[in-house]
């Protein structure tokens, strides 16, 4: 996934790959709870996937983590330049289907 942050003393962008492992488990945690609560599941799972899985809420989130369907923003404050909030790609309603 790629993330773009604006500086405030350059103006230039600054393309950053992937999530910190804080902020992936962040976001991952924050969909296994969703789930957990019965939130409907973004990914198309058939019993036997699930079986699998162990009906793991965490799991089912790292999937749909993977598959870009989480869409949660990450306010990254960094110093000398501006809070920029960094969101996920727009989500694609094909990826359901």
């Amino acid at each position: 996934m790629k993330m773009t942050v604006m500086t405030n003393q350059k103006n230039t962008e600054q393309e950053m790959e992937e999530y910190t492992k804080y902020e992936r488990a962040r976001i991952i945690g924050a969909r296994a709870l969703q789930i957990s609560m019965g939130a409907p599941l973004r990914i198309k799972l058939n019993d036997e996937e699930l079986r699998k899985i162990g009906y793991s809420t965490v799991e089912i989130a790292k999937l749909e983590f993977e598959q870009g369907l989480i869409q949660i923003t990450v306010k990254r404050p960094m110093p000398g330049m501006i809070k920029k909030d960094i969101g996920v790609k727009p989500f694609d309603q094909t990826k359901l289907e």
